[in-house]
């Protein structure tokens, strides 16, 4: 049965043409035993493998995907006959091509390969990482990267057994996919050989070898043996992520009614790492600072972090790993779906943490990229490994899993729960495609899902709601219109397009929900009551922006109490695109501001801070700074009081959380000389005595203290990231404040340190970003990275701090910045990094734009203001 299976198989991938950089389909992969030998001397591996194939018509070649490999011996074996194989390298597509004398027969063959291979620092394929004064050899293979470790079939469709032994120098730990089943001395001197037991049927990308001196905390969840290991001086720091692990492996196996199906859980902080994290099947890898923490010295933001990536990492164990997409244009098929199951365990472990909020965020987030004319569909046409890259973006993930709970909201729960479950059980250890998932749900909901998915996964671009309201008798006529948005003032979509979705409106605070199905770019739908209001996307699970009239919004700047949180973060977000777009005016926005001075949820705050930040940055003409800062403290400034600074220590961190938010509204955007005075006395006191600051405030006010220190204080920063190396999450917080420093000369000092040896390569880039993304350092910034893209590029790499760099250039706001990053790229391309540069211009373009429309709106609004809080027209 499992031979016609296999055959099958062929048949049906023989119709599927090769594409470009794409292997052949001709022959399918089922089995790999794997050796390797890393050597620290020579920073380089030695490798044997044997894999094997079925080949489905008779051939002299055969190609498989290799970069950076060195073949030694290639002999390959079918109908009883071994042929020692010529290779021929492409370097450009990253293959090998085998080519025998005598022509291989249809049917089981096998390839046995000796290779020799890099151990890079590129952070790529097997490569070297280095702590403590000696080097690990660690694994990062997706997206494309499997092939640098060894010849294979390194394309997600391809699945195959993987059987590994690795011998390493004696006294180091091995860490694999497979549970271990052998450790034995030799066969070399100062060597110990560890082998693996075979793993599921999964893709290359997901192959994990990890060696040095790990140590690990052991624990079991629901029958499975759990590790979360570390590099020794970090084992203290495991304790937290193995509580998490624990809890949501149980609450995974019971939703999806599914068992954990890769054996063992190792779960590893690597100490460099150029992802956050990677889901290697049954090999958890984990940058440090997003594994390891002290619970009691984490802040609150750093606590859901590491619980939430580990959570969608656990996921993508089904997600991506039992059930994977075919090819890389289905990535949101893994990315978006453990981005929306990753705060559900998260939900139940901790309540108080109220993560349906974060959602709600991540969701406004994606809708900043979709917002603009360059962003992409969901579903990609992509072939280059560059390409494959840049698919990884807020797309691939917080849209997929904003689509994912509107459709789950749409549907029901259980429901949706019970579509899942059919679907990863339809595609065990196969792949899938996004109208598997579609058709599926449809099926077992018995509602439209397949044509709601598809305007959504096969069209760019969000709808806008614009929502108009009457009173007829006794009830309320509401007329939606729904066309593309874009997020630039006059710009208009090349096309015309509507979607297929769900929409929810409310009248009143406690009247019933009223939903309806809308697929015409206009619809009219009627509430069973009059009322003075209409407010659409209830607990904003739907995916698109919404639109009122101005007396409308009018009555929620009035009445933003009687929303739910969710909704206050939701109508907040949805009018801030508003006005970016020029449909609306910013003196509504920042009345609305106003209104939530005194909210009690810091989510909201934070979102408040956010935006008027960057209205104050970019939006306020400079002779009226004064008058906005003075705006800002005199109607943010009592919240503050009223929470006191620094409070007490017994508060909950959601207190702490909206405290810290309104440290960082005044002390930066507000320029407040009283809070930035207080932050750098408690910044003086956190420096000899950590436990003297919540551990959630302390990253504000290290930042706020920043603002204006002196070399003083800036060598404290730089002393205390050499004490800190042992501890993640301590050192981050110098390090990430390091770019609030405004000292011209400082920026210079951050500039250099940035580049130096001090600074691991997998932080270089976000620390250029961070100083791109302030204005006080952004030009200066810009000058250093044009200087020394060379130096960056050899360094960095395209797949890494690069993009962080090119991403940050979206933070200029002028015309001529737009053409000096388009002048400076003409001349310095970079493939890799193609969308992510077209749409850092579309955001420098956009901004200067808005500058344009709203700076006048701006300032006669803060001529109004006066000293109230808000400065509505009259």
């Amino acid at each position: 049965m499992q031979h016609l299976l296999a055959l099958l198989a062929i048949l049906f991938m023989i119709a599927t043409p090769a594409a470009a950089d794409r292997l052949p389909t001709t022959v399918l992969p089922e089995h790999y035993t794997l050796w390797f030998a890393p050597d620290f001397q020579k920073d380089n591996f030695r490798g044997r493998e044997t894999i094997r194939v079925q080949i489905a018509e008779p051939t002299t070649s055969i190609t498989l995907s290799a970069s950076e490999i060195e073949f030694r011996q290639v002999r390959v074996t079918a109908g009883g006959k071994s042929q020692e194989a010529k290779v021929s390298l492409d370097e450009k597509a990253e293959t090998a091509t085998l080519t025998v004398p005598q022509e291989l027969s249809a049917g089981s063959a096998t390839i046995d390969i000796e290779f020799v291979g890099i151990l890079n620092d590129k952070l790529r394929g097997f490569y070297l990482s280095e702590a403590n004064g000696r080097e690990y050899a660690v694994t990062q293979m997706e997206a494309t990267d499997a092939r640098r470790a060894f010849p294979s079939f390194d394309e997600p469709a391809f699945k195959a057994v993987f059987e590994i032994s690795v011998m390493a120098d004696e006294g180091d730990t091995v860490i694999s996919n497979g549970a271990e089943i052998s450790d034995t001395p030799g066969p070399e001197p100062g060597k110990h050989t560890v082998t693996f037991a075979p793993t599921q049927k999964m893709s290359s990308y997901l192959v994990a070898m990890l060696v040095g001196d790990f140590v690990c905390r052991e624990g079991t969840s629901d029958g499975t043996a759990l590790r979360v290991c570390s590099t020794p001086d970090k084992k203290e720091l495991t304790a937290f992520a193995l509580e998490a692990a624990q809890h949501q492996l149980a609450f995974y196996n019971d939703y999806y009614g599914i068992k954990y199906p890769f054996g063992k859980l190792d779960i590893v902080g690597v100490p460099d790492f150029a992802a956050g994290a990677m889901e290697n099947a049954g090999a958890i890898t984990f940058r440090e600072q997003y594994l390891l923490a002290d619970p009691e010295r984490a802040s609150l933001s750093v606590k859901k972090r590491i619980a939430a990536i580990m959570s969608h990492e656990i996921a993508h164990q089904w997600f991506g790993n039992l059930v994977t997409m075919k090819w890389w244009d289905d990535i949101w098929l893994n990315e978006g779906f453990a981005t929306w199951m990753a705060n559900k365990p998260l939900a139940v472990w901790h309540p108080e943490w109220r993560v349906e909020l974060d959602d709600v965020d991540a969701s406004q987030r994606a809708l900043a990229l979709d917002a603009l004319r360059s962003t992409r569909a969901i579903r990609t046409n992509v072939e280059t490994p560059e390409q494959i890259n840049e698919v990884f973006d807020a797309i691939a993930y917080q849209k997929s899993a904003a689509m994912l709970r509107m459709i789950e909201s749409y549907v029901g729960e259980e429901v949706f729960r019970k579509s899942v479950a059919s679907y990863l059980e339809k595609y065990a250890f196969a792949n899938a495609a996004a109208e598997d998932f579609w058709d599926e749900v449809t099926r077992v909901s018995g509602k439209p899902v397949d044509k709601i998915m598809a305007s959504y996964v096969d069209q760019p671009g969000v709808p806008v709601l614009s929502v108009s309201s009457r009173c007829q008798g006794s009830t309320t006529e509401v007329r939606l219109r729904q066309e593309r948005f874009i997020g630039t003032p006059g710009a208009t979509p090349a096309t015309p397009q509507t979607w297929t979705l769900p929409v929810c409106l409310r009248g009143s605070k406690d009247a019933a929900v009223t939903c309806e199905l809308m697929s015409q770019a206009d619809q009219t739908l009627t509430l069973p009551s009059c009322g003075e209001r209409v407010f659409i996307n209830p607990g904003s699970h739907g995916y698109y922006f919404s639109q009122y009239e101005p007396r409308a919004l009018a009555t929620f700047t009035t009445g933003a109490g009687d929303l739910e949180a969710s909704e206050r973060l939701g109508l907040l977000g949805d009018e801030w695109w508003i006005v970016r777009a020029g449909r609306h005016d910013i003196d509504g926005f920042v009345d609305l501001t106003a209104s939530l001075a005194d909210d009690p949820t810091s989510a909201v705050a934070e979102s408040v801070a956010d935006r008027l930040s960057y209205t104050g940055e970019y939006l306020v003409e400079e002779r009226q700074q004064p008058r906005f800062q003075t705006w800002i403290r005199e109607t943010f400034g009592p919240a503050l009081e009223r929470l006191g600074l620094p409070g007490e220590s017994a508060e909950d961190a959601d207190r702490q959380s909206l405290r810290a938010a309104y440290v960082r509204l005044l002390g930066i955007a507000g320029d407040s000389p009283d809070v930035q005075r207080r932050a750098r006395d408690l910044a003086i006191g956190y420096l000899s005595d950590p436990e003297s600051l919540d551990p959630t405030l302390a990253p504000d006010v290290l930042h706020v203290a920043a603002l204006n220190g002196d070399s003083s204080l800036y060598d404290q920063y730089v002393a205390q990231l050499e004490q800190t190396t042992s501890e993640p999450q301590q050192y981050y917080r110098y390090f990430d404040a390091l770019s609030y420093f405004r000292d011209p000369a400082l920026v210079q000092r951050t500039l250099e340190f940035a580049m130096s040896g001090k600074v691991r390569t997998q932080d270089t880039g976000s620390l250029i970003g961070d100083l791109l993304a302030n204005p006080w350092s952004r030009d200066a910034t810009w000058t250093f990275t044009k200087q020394h893209w060379p130096t960056l590029m050899k360094r960095l790499g395209v797949f890494q701090g690069i993009p962080s760099i090119v991403g940050a250039l979206g933070g200029f706001c002028s015309e001529a910045a737009a053409a000096d990053i388009k002048t400076f790229f003409a001349s310095h391309q970079v493939a890799a990094v193609e969308r992510t540069l077209q749409q850092s211009i579309e955001r420098v373009e956009s901004c200067a734009a808005l500058h344009t429309r709203q700076s006048p709106v701006l300032t006669k609004w803060l001529e109004r203001a006066g000293t109230g809080r808000t400065a509505s027209r009259p």
